[in-house]
């Protein structure tokens, strides 16, 4: 639970007894009935004093001496938690569609053509792909059952099926692009996409720095099939998450990218009846 949570937390349950203790004490001191104490108590608390009900003892007037004191304070801190927190949340949202929409951005100019690159190189294809042909009739229920199916899978690519100059071009051309999505903020707040942006850059730079493929040593070829698959791996989870997210937000981006499915050979963003 996060602080801010916690202090209106802390607020509210001090405000509940001191009503509890202000309405009984109310009910004994100047001899009202449960509701009259309840609504003295209230309008003591919040210092309004309509004075149609006022103390006539004096324990009476030390009772709501008392709680103006204290009661005035516990309410005036639900309040201002209470805002904090509604601000807090509003700009919580705020955030999360900035985030989401970078990540738009970034399926769009570099996720989806790198996916598919990956993807065709994939002698496992075959046998995940049933699980990931999305459609747009999908539930969240299917979402989340291939979610759980990836993490069975394993998305390893075999070197000599890709295309590395194509490949080398293709993420040189979208270099700026990684490094501003790197250099921004907000996506400090998904470590995961964070954590997937760095391995598609570091992987840039192993490409960038051969002058070409031909005989490429047995070791070279092992570790850059790795830094692919770091790369491919991170990329279909993030991938399908956003695909959920376009599908509960966005269903017309969400169409286009169900056509363009880099899962599906046959994709094409053309729509058929």
């Amino acid at each position: 639970m996060s602080p801010l949570y916690a202090r209106l937390r802390f607020f509210l349950a001090g405000l509940f007894l001191i009503m509890i203790f202000g309405t009984v004490g109310f009910m004994h001191t100047e001899n009202l009935s449960l509701s009259d104490a309840f609504y003295f108590n209230i309008v003591t608390i919040t210092t309004v004093g309509y004075g149609d009900i006022h103390p006539v003892t004096q324990t009476g007037k030390m009772l709501a001496v008392l709680l103006i004191l204290m009661g005035t304070g516990t309410f005036l801190g639900v309040v201002a938690n209470a805002t904090e927190v509604m601000l807090s949340r509003h700009e919580s949202q705020a955030r999360h569609r900035k985030l989401h929409l970078i990540i738009g951005v970034y399926f769009s100019e570099v996720g989806t053509r790198l996916l598919s690159l990956c993807a065709q190189a994939d002698p496992q294809r075959e046998q995940f792909c049933a699980g990931l042909a999305i459609t747009i009739n999908w539930s969240d229920q299917q979402f989340l059952q291939a979610t759980k199916k990836l993490r069975e899978c394993t998305f390893e690519v075999q070197l000599e099926r890709i295309d590395l100059p194509e490949l080398q071009g293709f993420l040189a051309g979208q270099r700026r692009t990684l490094v501003n999505m790197l250099e921004n903020p907000i996506l400090l707040e998904h470590e995961n996409f964070t954590e997937h942006l760095q391995a598609v850059f570091h992987l840039n730079e192993e490409l960038g720095f051969r002058p070409n493929f031909d005989h490429l040593p047995q070791a070279d070829s092992k570790h850059l099939t790795g830094d692919i698959n770091r790369a491919y791996g991170s990329l279909v989870g993030q991938w399908l998450s956003y695909m959920l997210y376009l599908k509960q937000h966005y269903p017309y981006l969400y169409s286009l990218s169900v056509r363009t499915n880099p899962f599906n050979p046959e994709a094409s963003a053309t729509f058929y009846e």
